[in-house]
């Protein structure tokens, strides 16, 4: 796992690169290296920041550069040993073990065509001395990052988004679509970027750019493509093993030459990898997160401590504890700088605490259970849009009464919150509406009307194309399927945009690389070979995994209420952070340029701290956009941030 960057045709290309470089260190700091060349009547500049988890020794250094093709990647290919004895076959003579030099040796031999061979995680640049191409590369399904900017003729790429701001001297302006569909999702849409002029490689796909100007793209797999072949095969009664199938991925994600841990919160998903991985590993080590008493009883949170030391009990794991006490105002702005784009999940706090701690005792690489909701319909947005469908035969005065006795119920009093209103109210937000408005509005932060008196009148036609961009993405697929519909959308959209993002950049911070078993393309591809009937079954959500672990797990695990990967943010709002939110509505840069409607904040405030709705969640993802906006509006605040 590294930082990469370069430049193609840019104008002091190698100063550039330099910077894009060096504004990556926590990314790689296991050691750096440049590589420059002409390309056409300009210049390609590589650069790389290592984190040296296979091959620790310099044959594995980057850029590697061997018979005329220059390859900075960052990621690790879990098929690397099967890929390696197929080249070797062939008579490829391997100088070291690293999966990198199988990489640039496979691109030798089938050029774009390897892409779809590759089961992993990368981003990678490899360049053709003799042609003077580059191109840029993306995994599947967006695990690793990878942002571009172009102008003209050239090009500039990174792993984050703060080392483009960088190098361009923080002339990229903010652009208000992102931040209009940050505000919606609290997080920005993998097919949005933050900044203009910079993007995202998508998933899945390829650019190519040649030495007289031309760009050429391609896509070499296509999730929805998946969807549809997995819907034939459900039809034609072909079920995958998925035990099998779990296992098989976990094992590969093992591979490196240094320490491999997981995260282990007590739930099923991390459970079963932690269960897993200790089979094929003995004593591996996991390591799980508990919260201040005070914060815990206040947002009444389930005890998944008593199930994680239950877990690593059975398992022979080795369990680090880690409470969650943090600093939350020094570290807001951290966390707001690290995550690169305004992303309100405070769980990216609960990843970077933990990669710290492992990161302390000499761990490198952690297994998580990131996408396994998302592939088997375990959020309870998946449950409530299925019970939705039955909710609307209701007759209609009684759905009413109901509505208008569940709206004066408090969610919270002084002393502790009411999970149950606060489901309750949530469920009711979304519940009468058609299928893709109900899903969105299931997961998303506020409705069409409420987005739109948040901010300025002038972006209104932006909320709307953000609305529709949704309704779009969702809709594009010829399934007949509810389950998998929900489940695809949160895949191509959930999962990159969100879990991947922040899982990256916080892990990444803390100079430590977070592996994704379920996000892997024959987990992908047997999940979607599963009819939605039996990944919800009654009122169990991710009912075919958890049939699946029940070989290994006990049932009181397996069975256990769903927890939460997140933060007590009602304690934190109400306590910590009570003064800071005060501050930011009334003086704050966001309602001082106009963005944001004060008189919407002030209400959102109000409103919270009678008891009467939650915004605990809205108020602390206004809380990062302020961060975030404050620095990128901020080109000396930038400069200063990026070169700490």
């Amino acid at each position: 796992m590294c930082g990469i960057a370069g430049t193609y045709r840019w104008p002091d290309g190698k100063a550039v690169t330099d910077r894009l470089t060096d504004t990556l260190a926590h990314r790689g700091p296991d050691g750096a290296g440049r590589y420059s060349h002409r390309a056409g009547d300009g210049e390609v500049h590589l650069g790389h920041r290592r984190l040296a988890i296979i091959d620790l020794s310099d044959t594995g250094a980057q850029p590697m550069a061997s018979g005329g093709l220059v390859l900075t990647y960052n990621g690790e290919l879990y098929n690397a040993p099967e890929l390696r004895a197929e080249l070797a076959a062939a008579g490829v003579r391997f100088r070291g073990t690293s999966d990198t030099e199988v990489l640039l040796e496979a691109w030798r031999r089938w050029g774009t065509d390897c892409l779809p061979r590759l089961r992993g995680m990368f981003a990678f640049g490899i360049f053709d001395e003799r042609t003077g191409d580059l191109v840029l590369a993306r995994d599947q399904l967006g695990i690793k990052p990878l942002f571009l900017l172009r102008r003209g003729e050239g090009l500039v790429f990174a792993s984050e988004l703060k080392a483009l701001s960088a190098a361009t001297g923080g002339s990229l302006e903010v652009d208000p679509a992102a931040l209009v569909a940050s505000l919606l999702y609290y997080w920005v849409p993998d097919s949005r970027c933050a900044l203009r002029e910079a993007e995202k490689l998508p998933p899945g796909s390829w650019l190519r750019c040649r030495p007289d100007g031309r760009v050429e793209r391609g896509r070499y797999w296509n999730l929805r493509d998946v969807a549809s072949e997995g819907r034939e095969r459900a039809r034609a009664g072909e079920q995958p093993d998925l035990a099998a199938v779990v296992e098989e991925s976990t094992r590969r994600h093992l591979l490196a030459d240094v320490p491999v841990a997981t995260f282990l919160s007590g739930g099923l998903d991390s459970s079963y990898l932690t269960a897993l991985a200790a089979r094929h590993q003995p004593g591996i080590s996991a390591y799980t997160i508990g919260f201040r008493a005070e914060d815990a009883r206040f947002e009444a949170m389930p005890d998944d401590l008593r199930y994680a030391r239950q877990v690593a009990e059975r398992f022979g794991v080795d369990l680090q504890e880690i409470e969650i006490a943090p600093n939350v105002l020094d570290l807001l702005p951290r966390m707001t700088y690290h995550l690169d784009e305004p992303i309100g999940d405070p769980a990216a706090i609960n990843t970077f605490l933990i990669c710290s701690a492992a990161r302390e005792a000499g761990v490198k690489v952690m297994l998580s259970g990131m996408g396994a909701d998302e592939l088997f319909a375990g959020y309870r947005k998946h449950l409530a849009n299925l019970l939705a469908l039955r909710y609307q035969r209701i007759p209609r005065p009684l759905r009413r009464g109901l509505s208008g006795a569940v709206d004066r119920l408090p969610v919270a009093t002084a002393r502790r919150g009411y999970r149950s209103v606060r489901f309750a109210k949530r469920f009711l937000s979304f519940a009468d509406l058609p299928e893709e408005t109900a899903f969105r509005r299931s997961y998303t932060m506020y409705d069409r009307q409420e987005l739109l008196d948040l901010v300025d009148p002038d972006l209104a036609g932006t909320v709307e194309d953000v609305l529709t961009e949704h309704a779009d993405v969702y809709r594009d697929n010829d399934l007949d399927d509810f389950v998998n519909r929900m489940c695809l959308g949160d895949t191509r959209m959930f999962l990159p945009g969100l879990n991947l993002t922040y899982t990256d950049r916080s892990s990444m911070a803390a100079s430590t690389e977070v592996r994704v078993p379920y996000v892997d393309v024959e987990v992908v591809e047997a999940a979607f070979a599963v009819p939605g009937e039996r990944k919800i079954v009654g009122r169990q959500g991710k009912a075919v995994l958890k049939e699946a672990a029940t070989s290994i797990l006990p049932r009181e695990i397996v069975y256990r209420p769903k927890g939460l990967f997140s933060a007590p943010l009602r304690a934190w709002m109400s306590r910590d952070l009570a003064p800071l939110v005060r501050e930011v509505v009334q003086d704050g840069v966001l309602v001082g340029s106009g963005l944001l409607r004060r008189d919407a904040l002030e209400r959102m405030v109000a409103e919270d701290a009678a008891g009467q709705r939650d915004f605990s969640k809205h108020l602390w993802h206004v809380l990062t956009l302020e961060y975030w906006y404050r620095d990128a509006t901020s080109a000396s605040g930038r400069s200063a941030r990026s070169a700490a």
